[in-house]
């Protein structure tokens, strides 16, 4: 196994070296999971943390291809769910010791939305006495906004490349000012300058997507030093523009296979940061999340929003958990945590020990590490 790691290490030093990892199959695909596992264990250690997720609405001003929330789809029922639903789940991540959770919406910046945020942000601070960590994924933002909302106490923000390939991002979404490659690349360099532990990520197997796409989104991760990725396997929804693609894509099981791949090696490249064991493996895969976990995930994102919105915040087709309550997802997963040979990191943040080397510019409000 020794002489595995070595090959291992020096196969990451290129994009085609990165190719053969993503690529591989059989036994030499196990052992490069058996191998981020153990540098996983070295590195970050055998806890799991949670993120409790609230999908808060599914408005969006976006049209991106891939996307069941998109603005152009009228086959969706859009839901906003009210402040007090959303403090009453903020209340159960902090009752139940989850230690931080995630605001995720559709996309929008009006006055109104960017006011609304920083409100809840304050006010779970206030309920959780500052404990509880908070991570946002609200989209493309402006400076100033993401200021704000970085000083009303949001301390990480999740904003995914998809593709960091120019040519095939413009594949998969519009050419116009909504869409531009460019702004995104920017937010996520002003989020990374403010302070914020800043992640990204790609979906796996998309239509017209090669190995050497997803070894450049990796050599991407690394040199723009990300602090966590949140990425999984492409699923069709039926009501976008990229279904109609659907014979060109991998069979679901090579996603599947190729996005462990892809959290294994980025597990090897950049040992000390934070990745998730995205949903979407569940939907492919019943044991999808564990299998991440033992290959170099270490975060989970409970869903505790509220049962009668989750079926309409389906971003792909077979969401899985979409009529469960947070109190049965919490149990589940103990139990997938356990089985996967890891522990929950209860009442902790559980920050990236990447970005605690570098300290951030701007204090978060209240809370610990």
């Amino acid at each position: 196994m020794k002489s595995d790691s070595n090959k291992i290490k020096k196969a990451t030093i290129s994009a085609e070296g990165l190719s053969r990892l993503i690529s591989l199959k059989g036994e030499a695909r196990q052992r490069l999971w058996e191998e981020a596992g153990k540098v996983q264990e070295k590195v970050v250690g055998k806890k799991v943390f949670f993120r409790g997720l609230i999908e808060f609405s599914n408005f969006c001003t976006k049209n991106c291809y891939y996307c069941g929330i998109r603005k152009d789809n009228r086959n969706i029922d859009r839901y906003d769910i009210p402040d007090d639903a959303i403090l009453s789940a903020a209340r159960f991540a902090y009752k139940n010791r989850y230690g931080s959770l995630v605001l995720q919406s559709g996309e929008r910046s009006d006055d109104r939305f960017v006011e609304r945020i920083s409100r809840l942000l304050y006010e779970i601070k206030k309920l959780s006495k500052g404990e509880l960590g908070i991570t946002i994924s609200l989209g493309e933002q402006t400076r100033e906004t993401y200021k704000e909302w970085f000083k009303a106490g949001a301390h990480r923000y999740l904003l995914r490349i998809e593709s960091s390939d120019e040519e095939l991002y413009y594949r998969i979404h519009p050419r116009d000012e909504k869409h531009d490659y460019q702004t995104r690349l920017k937010c996520l360099y002003t989020l990374k300058e403010l302070g914020y532990q800043t992640g990204t990520g790609v979906m796996i197997g998309l239509p017209f997507q090669t190995y050497e796409h997803l070894a450049k989104d990796l050599l991407f991760m690394k040199e723009f030093d990300v602090h966590m990725v949140g990425m999984g396997p492409y699923i069709e929804h039926h009501d976008t523009p990229l279904y109609r693609y659907r014979e060109q894509l991998w069979p679901l099981q090579r996603r599947f296979e190729v996005a462990l791949n892809m959290i294994a090696t980025l597990r090897l490249l950049m040992p000390d940061i934070n990745i998730a064991a995205a949903t979407a493996l569940q939907a492919i895969d019943p044991m999808g999340r564990e299998k991440a976990l033992k290959c170099g995930a270490n975060i989970i994102m409970p869903n505790i929003t509220p049962t009668a919105n989750r079926k309409n915040y389906l971003l792909y087709e077979n969401k899985p958990c979409t009529d469960e309550g947070a109190d049965d997802c919490t149990n589940c997963l103990n139990v997938r945590i356990a089985m996967a040979g890891r522990e929950v990191g209860y009442g902790e943040w559980g920050d990236s020990k990447h970005y605690r080397k570098k300290p951030p510019s701007i204090p978060p409000v209240g809370g610990r590490n």
